[in-house]
């Protein structure tokens, strides 16, 4: 197994991108992964937050996606167990208007293949946002009906909307989203840990 993390954590190649952004910000990868988890979070991108203190999910989106997925603050920090895997490993910046802007392609492109070969052990597939679902999710359309669709995918993946605040709006509009996919979920995961396969 190649261990790509310190040339990824070096990564540069998006410098002059984002050099060109609003907020004309350098490279940092945030690297948080290691061989062993059993819990995938793929995600979409680090926000500015979390660029500035190395950590994914620092923010209250953080809050959120661990209480859906039930897990302690610990537990989902500890990369021998949970491996978050983004479609940008750095922070895209943001445009004039202060909106995000989305993942550059090349860094799924250049790393991604790469560093979900050194999770070999996941079992759960955690897929959190549109980016991730296109890349993952053969035959996606759009997010509701990803998430919706929880049935329908391979026993070792769910979707999720993003845990950011702007989407309090949706959760409210889907209250089956917290009834129905949520209690699955953190069985699932809980399974997933679960040092005895079978158990």
């Amino acid at each position: 197994m190649l261990d790509i993390r310190d040339d990824l954590k070096a990564c540069t190649i998006c410098a002059e991108r984002f050099a060109a952004t609003a907020t004309a910000h350098r490279p940092n990868p945030v690297v948080w992964f290691a061989p062993g988890a059993r819990v995938l979070i793929a995600s979409q991108a680090p926000g500015l937050r979390v660029h500035e203190a190395n950590t994914p999910f620092w923010d209250a989106s953080g809050k959120r996606l661990r209480d859906w997925l039930g897990l302690e603050q610990a537990t989902f920090y500890d990369r021998s167990k949970v491996a978050i895997i983004p479609m940008g490993f750095c922070f895209p910046g943001y445009d004039a208007k202060g909106s995000d802007l989305p993942p550059p392609p090349v860094c799924a492109r250049t790393w991604r293949a790469q560093a979900l070969a050194m999770v070999p052990d996941v079992r759960l597939t955690v897929l959190i946002g549109g980016y991730a679902m296109r890349y993952h999710l053969p035959g996606f359309t759009r997010v509701t009906d990803a998430v919706a669709g929880w049935r329908d995918h391979a026993p070792g993946v769910f979707a999720l909307p993003h845990p950011s605040w702007r989407n309090t709006g949706w959760l409210k509009k889907n209250p089956w989203f917290e009834a129905e996919v949520l209690p699955r979920l953190r069985a699932r995961v809980k399974e997933a840990l679960n040092d005895d396969p079978a158990g």
